[in-house]
């Protein structure tokens, strides 16, 4: 496995993860108050903190299982994966978005639509990052 697919693996699992975390956070304060929370600067910090650090943790790793991969430049194969893999997230990021503003002109709930963009944000990268190991395995 090359240095771009361990990548596209190591952020798709980590996204998940805080993903999950993120919507653990938010649905558990919605229960407790009963009411959808404003946005949480601090839940925010807290979350791209454990991104990025996870992303070093992780590139280091993959970094050091294929040293030679991770030093190569990007060759056409590589452009095209990543060129198909955000136009096919690019999509998904558009539907998550059209969903909370239309959500939002039915409900007028500016909380709720906050959540859904991030919501929106997160799957569609995690979505990217999927793409990118199903073309990567297909040897597009």
């Amino acid at each position: 496995m090359g240095f771009r697919e361990m990548s596209a693996w190591v952020m798709a699992a980590l996204l998940i993860g805080l993903g999950v975390f993120y919507a653990n956070a938010v649905i558990g304060t919605t229960q407790a108050l009963d009411a959808v929370p404003a946005p949480s600067i601090p839940l925010l910090v807290v979350t791209t903190v454990l991104l990025v650090a996870g992303a070093i943790v992780g590139h280091v790793v993959a970094a050091a299982l294929s040293p030679n991969d991770a030093n190569a430049p990007e060759d056409e194969r590589d452009r095209l994966v990543l060129w198909r893999a955000g136009n096919l997230s690019g999509l998904v990021l558009g539907a998550g978005v059209f969903g909370g503003l239309w959500h939002f002109m039915f409900r007028g709930d500016g909380n709720l639509l906050f959540h859904i963009l991030i919501g929106s944000l997160i799957v569609a990268q995690i979505s990217e990052y999927i793409f990118q190991i199903i073309y990567y395995r297909r040897g597009l």
